[in-house]
């Protein structure tokens, strides 16, 4: 019984000492993550096409540095149909999108100042 305590307590103390070492290695990781991709910013864009009902926008925009999408115009899904309800054709705006599976979602939109 006293060999299978010692046992237990030297196992335990064997993974404390390396919980430290575990969570370093992890917030280095994360560090290198945070470092190489950019972080996640408004990108400028012209308002081509607005389809309220399947909730989707068109838009001319520049790169989209945190998604390393060069400029180009294309169809958005919007998060938010809400989201639709202020811009117009023609209008320069600044907007936040996500890729979200695959799907590039707009879940934020502002005039350009």
């Amino acid at each position: 019984m006293q060999t299978a305590t010692k046992l237990l307590m030297g196992a335990t103390l064997s993974l404390a000492a390396l919980l430290p070492l575990s969570a370093s290695a992890q917030a280095g990781t994360d560090a290198g993550k945070s470092a190489s991709a950019p972080a996640a910013s408004m990108t400028e864009g012209e308002v081509r096409k607005i389809d309220k009902d399947a909730g989707k926008i068109t838009i001319k925009h520049g790169d989209i540095k945190h998604l390393e999408m060069p400029g180009m115009t294309m169809v958005f899904t919007a998060k938010d149909k809400a989201l639709l309800d202020k811009p117009q054709v023609g209008d320069k705006i600044r907007f936040m999108v996500i890729n979200e599976g695959g799907k590039m979602v707009v879940t934020a939109i502002e005039p350009a100042k």
